[in-house]
C-alpha cells in the first residue's frame, strides 16, 4: 500500500544515519536520530504534523510506526 512505511523501511532510514548496516539499528532512537527519520520520512511521504505528545511516543521504532499508523488513519499525510 503506498504511503505505508513498514519496519524494514524505518530501520533502512535509520541505518543512513551513521552509516550503519540495518541490523545495527536498535530498537530505541536517540533525539538526533529521530530528526534524521523524520526529515526521512517528509522526504518520501510529506509534511507530518506531529504533537508532543507524538514525538515522545517516537522514541522507538514501534513508536514511530505507532505514530505513523495514527497519522494516517486520520489522513494526516498523503
Amino acid at each position: 500500500m503506498p504511503g505505508v512505511l513498514q519496519r524494514s523501511d524505518v530501520v533502512a532510514m535509520l541505518a543512513t544515519f551513521g552509516d550503519r548496516q540495518p541490523e545495527q539499528v536498535t530498537e530505541a532512537i536517540d533525539s538526533m536520530e529521530l530528526v534524521w527519520l523524520i526529515h526521512q520520512i517528509e522526504e518520501r511521504l510529506g509534511d507530518l504534523d506531529l504533537d508532543d505528545d507524538m514525538l515522545d511516543r517516537m522514541s522507538t521504532i514501534t513508536g514511530v510506526l505507532d505514530v505513523l499508523k495514527s497519522l494516517k488513519a486520520g489522513s494526516a499525510y498523503d
